[in-house]
């Protein structure tokens, strides 16, 4: 069955920019089978043609009959030739049941942007990426991301297959406990950006579990594009020694972020731009989950990877993500800008996160990670403790800090702390570094670079500085392997966050 290339353009439901093709019905199904027409199905085909510069969503309305035991999606588009430098056809696709698609996400069914070409929906199991759960009658919308349309334009086909027969039962999702017994102050290490086959991961979750234990981590989260499917996969992977929390990576069109340690079961909306003013209010959605806020990797030059929402509504910052490359170099630098930013220079002041982003074998789960100093392993005081500060980002497992600035009388603050002294009192800086062979520890001010020394061979040993809160508003270390003699300093090892001085005068 084609359809003629005749689109509506419009708003779908607050969704801005938007096309809507005609419906796909299948009353002559219902009106054969109806609801008895158990193990029969029917198919429908709609090809198409989306121009340059088409909006960001293009929705196929389905009209879903009664009786209806499983839908299950195709879809292909073409991939022509374009020169060096010109953006070639990517789509991705979703949908949404019988409850709507208004911004918000009350209909919200599964998403897979373009990670696979088709997926399957039914009360008793759902393709990795969407929800198991009755395939009710109604209008359910397929929704086509075209991320990227060459300049001849993309050719899609979408096929739709109705299933008919008795509803089977929706497994009740297991999700993991919200904190470890047992587990009292100390520093925990976590990797707070993963993902797995319920988006675009070639893991299953018990690798990445494993792949977690192995790299000598405390906790992980769960953070895929644009779904909660993977909230309910990590049933027997938690445990003693490891806390899984519930997230997801909002992945708009004008950047990436983390929505960390949502409650389970928790989907958050991504079908807006910076231009559009929507996100303030998926961040208080976020926060309300009991979330954090955490734009990723927003130096990415890849197309769509950019943090274009600033970071007024920002928990945290994700400055490393991955293997260390010159886009967290322009993170890190733009962070430590916003350290003396009035805006952000007050008890909200913004930390720094680093994750892997691992997706697959070759990329490592906790290459970086973050170390937080928590009340408890637990995903509140974990949470409580990344929005504080008092944290500092490794490369490994192998590697520790510990910084200290301690006062005249002895007072003391350390990472993610305030030190209250008089102006011109003596601040006397230690950094304890273990794990780093073959690096140079630097101590920053918001004056820059202050105070460098290169660490004993064995990679562990103790840096010391003087300095006063006149003198410095805040120091913060980094440890650097050696610089391969390029302009930008060497790949880091471990960072921390800022202890914070203030001049009593």
């Amino acid at each position: 069955m084609e359809r003629r290339d005749v689109l509506r353009l419009g708003a779908v439901a607050g969704v801005a920019g938007t096309l809507t093709l005609e419906p796909l019905r299948f009353a002559e199904a219902e009106e054969r089978h109806g609801d008895g027409g158990g193990g029969r199905t029917r198919t429908r085909t709609v090809k198409g043609q989306l121009p340059t510069g088409a909006p960001d969503f293009v929705y196929l309305p389905v009209e879903v009959p009664r009786g209806v035991r499983e839908i299950a999606v195709s879809y292909t588009y073409d991939k022509p030739e374009v020169p060096d430098g010109t953006l070639g056809n990517a789509c991705d696709i979703g949908v949404f049941d019988q409850r709507g698609v208004a911004l918000g996400g009350r209909g919200f069914r599964g998403w897979s942007g373009g990670f696979r070409t088709e997926f399957a929906i039914s009360a008793e199991k759902a393709t990795p990426g969407y929800l198991a759960g009755p395939v009710e009658a109604g209008t359910w919308q397929v929704v086509l991301g075209p991320y990227t349309v060459a300049p001849q334009g993309m050719r899609y086909e979408v096929t739709v297959t109705l299933s008919y027969g008795e509803e089977g039962e929706t497994p009740r999702p297991s999700y993991p406990p919200q904190r470890v017994r047992g587990k009292g102050r100390g520093w925990y290490r976590g990797d707070c950006h993963l993902h797995t086959v319920h988006s675009d991961g070639a893991r299953t979750p018990a690798e990445v579990a494993a792949a977690a234990r192995e790299a000598g981590l405390d906790f992980l989260a769960t953070t895929e594009h644009n779904t909660s499917s993977g909230h309910g996969a990590w049933e027997g992977l938690w445990g003693d020694d490891l806390l899984v929390l519930t997230g997801e990576e909002i992945t708009t069109r004008n950047g990436h972020c983390l929505a960390l340690g949502i409650r389970p079961g928790t989907f958050v909306d991504w079908r807006y731009r910076a231009r559009d003013d929507a996100f303030p209010r998926f961040a208080r959605r976020i926060r309300r989950a009991g979330g954090l806020v955490v734009p990723a990797h927003p130096n990415c030059p890849f197309v769509g990877c950019q943090w274009k929402f600033g970071y007024a509504e920002a928990d945290a910052v994700e400055v490393w993500n991955g293997p260390w490359t010159p886009d967290d170099e322009l993170a890190l630098a733009a962070w430590d800008n916003m350290l003396t930013d009035p805006t952000y220079n007050r008890e909200g002041w913004l930390p720094a996160m680093g994750n892997s982003d691992a997706h697959k074998e070759g990329q490592d789960v906790g290459l970086p990670h973050t170390v937080v100093y928590a009340e408890e392993l637990s995903r509140e005081a974990l949470l409580r403790s990344i929005a504080a500060g008092r944290s500092y980002l490794a490369e490994s497992s192998t590697v520790s800090l510990d910084l200290e600035v301690t006062g005249p009388r002895g007072q003391h603050a350390g990472i993610g702390q305030r030190l209250d002294a008089p102006a011109d009192a003596p601040l006397h800086v230690s950094l304890r570094v273990g794990g780093a062979p073959g690096c140079t520890a630097r101590l920053m001010t918001d004056q820059g670079e202050t105070h460098r020394e290169v660490l004993p061979e064995k990679g562990s040993g103790t840096v010391r500085w003087t300095t006063t809160a006149s003198l410095a508003h805040y120091v913060r270390a980094e440890v650097r392997h050696p610089s391969d003699g390029g302009p930008l300093p060497g790949a880091m090892a471990a960072l921390t966050n800022p202890v914070w001085l203030r001049a009593r005068h």
